[in-house]
């Protein structure tokens, strides 16, 4: 969730550690205030801005992404994992 105050190089650098950290897919959408005792919204962010960070992410290696100001972490999930690569790649147990 965007929104919050944070800068484009603190999304750059959270999106890096998440492919670092093997994070295939992602999901990134505006934070709105679900209510009066819950965080306000620092910014919204424009559907330009969105497409933006869609291209950043996929650039970074990011094998399926969805970008846009009402994208949740379960929008179109079944979609987006079938982008991935992730059955399709053996994964190495610890040493």
């Amino acid at each position: 969730m965007v929104g919050l105050g944070e800068t484009r190089e603190e999304l750059l650098d959270a999106m890096r550690d998440l492919r670092s950290a093997g994070c295939d897919m992602l999901t990134i959408g505006q934070y709105l205030k679900p209510g009066d005792h819950h965080l306000d919204v620092v910014r919204y962010y424009t559907p330009q801005e969105f497409d933006e960070l869609g291209e950043q992410a996929r650039a970074l290696g990011f094998g399926a992404v969805a970008s846009g100001p009402f994208v949740r972490s379960s929008y179109f999930a079944e979609t987006l994992f079938a982008e991935t690569d992730f059955l399709r790649t053996p994964v190495s147990g610890p040493g």
